[in-house]
């Protein structure tokens, strides 16, 4: 009796690769969204629910918190749950800590869900990733994470566009975070289809195994060169400035400049709109001319003027130019033009500094190198808005007072004057004997 011949499954279609990438990338929106949908409030729980500006930085911070104890227990729900059960669990955890901020303005509630939301956002990403992997590797994987971060970033533009698009909600503060919460629902009901997916094509198609999700360890961090801590410390600098910058931003907007909530939203809105369009064309670009660590360099230099110029920008009609702006508004030509470059940047940085840690670090330590990376920025973002906030406080900020935010906005300065020493040393180090790489195009980096 002759032995039945086993046959190799398949490799997914092109329409099965594509449908997983939607559904995924849908329940990555939700995630950002939730995230996001918190800055546009920021007035209004001050206004209506005597919020101090104290709190509402310790309820950015709490999501930081959550993401570094999760980044330290690592990727052990993943290996164990798989994909499919992990991305519809952290969806539904993103859910529940949406619908929990958005119940009720006690301050110690709406700490607590933005802490869920760091328990689930994260691992979420994650595990967003390693679909990715499964259904991508061999095929388009850049493109599939290109388009998937594209359409997150969405998620993060349509929080700020809400103000427009669901401005009669912004009555109240407690209505907009309902909203957010309906789109965590439709995150979770994609990351349901995803698992429905997955398991009808179980042992019909070839998903392959993803690698274990490497674990942080922090006995490791001296195997890491001099570069990889500068480029550490570049990250930590950026977006402890640039992610506190854009929560605040709104508010901000509206309390110092006198916009109103629409065109606020819609002026922060470039940041993550930018990285939406630019970012890949600033990646294709690096990876053809290199000089990778003097485009960093370079994008601090210009980030570091912005956050006066908005602090100083010319306060009436009578002084700046105001221009058309998101259909009806009129906005400050200093403050439109500052957004882009800052969106520029925004673009230009996070390109050209992942990559670079794949060309310091050893493919066999490049998990460990970015999850210690993420762990150094995830405590940054938690400190700053702390900082900022208390600065607010202390000095009074308000409409009634709008210098009382220039001291924010000189914390911010520093942390960009910082970037670029660091910047400066990756440089200085790259342009030695133990230079990396960094500076060659990816055609002509020698063997």
């Amino acid at each position: 009796m002759t032995e039945p011949v086993s046959r190799a499954l398949p490799r997914p279609s092109p329409a099965q690769r594509w449908l997983a990438l939607v559904l995924v990338s849908v329940a990555m929106f939700g995630n950002y969204y939730v995230y996001d949908a918190f800055g546009p409030v920021v007035d209004l729980l001050r206004e209506q629910e005597g919020f101090s500006y104290d709190q509402i930085s310790m309820i950015f911070s709490a999501y930081s918190v959550a993401a570094v104890v999760v980044l330290l227990i690592g990727g052990y729900v993943i290996d164990r749950w798989g994909t499919k059960r992990a991305i519809t669990l952290f969806a539904l955890i993103c859910l529940a800590a949406a619908a929990l901020m958005a119940s009720t303005a006690r301050f110690e509630t709406m700490l607590a869900g933005r802490f869920l939301l760091g328990i689930g956002a994260e691992p979420l990403i994650v595990a967003a990733t390693a679909v990715l992997a499964k259904w991508f590797k061999g095929k388009e994987l850049s493109f599939a994470f290109g388009i998937n971060l594209s359409i997150a970033r969405l998620g993060s533009a349509s929080a700020d566009w809400s103000t427009s698009f669901a401005s009669p909600l912004y009555s109240n503060w407690q209505d907009p975070l309902w909203l957010a919460t309906g789109v965590a629902a439709v995150g979770v009901t994609a990351a349901l289809l995803y698992w429905m997916t997955e398991s009808r094509l179980e042992g019909r198609v070839d998903l392959g195994q993803v690698d274990a999700t490497d674990k942080l360890s922090l006995r490791g961090m001296y195997a890491f060169s001099a570069s990889y801590w500068y480029i550490v410390g570049l990250c930590v600098v950026f977006y402890a400035t640039v992610f506190p910058f854009r929560a605040f931003a709104i508010d901000y907007f509206q309390q110092a400049h006198g916009l109103d909530r629409e065109t606020a939203g819609m002026l922060s809105s470039l940041l993550p709109v930018a990285a939406i369009v630019v970012t890949p064309l600033f990646g294709l670009w690096v990876d053809r001319v290199g000089r990778r660590s003097l485009f960093m360099a370079v994008g601090s230099l210009v980030m570091l003027p912005l956050f006066l110029l908005v602090t100083y920008a010319p306060p009436g009609p009578e002084i700046d130019l105001w221009i058309p702006f998101a259909g009806n508004a009129q906005v400050p030509l200093t403050l439109l033009l500052v957004m882009l470059l800052l969106g520029g940047v925004f673009s230009l940085i996070p390109a050209v500094m992942w990559p670079s840690v794949a060309y310091i670090v050893r493919e066999s330590r490049l998990g460990a190198a970015y999850s210690m990376m993420t762990l150094c920025q995830q405590i940054g973002v938690a400190l700053v808005p702390l900082a900022v906030g208390r600065f607010n406080t202390a000095f009074a900020a308000g409409p009634d007072n709008p210098a009382g935010y220039a001291p924010g906005m000189w914390f911010y300065t520093a942390l960009a004057a910082l970037g670029l020493v660091f910047s400066w040393l990756l440089w200085r180090a790259e342009h030695g004997p133990d230079a990396h790489g960094l500076e060659y195009s990816s055609g002509s980096r020698p063997a």
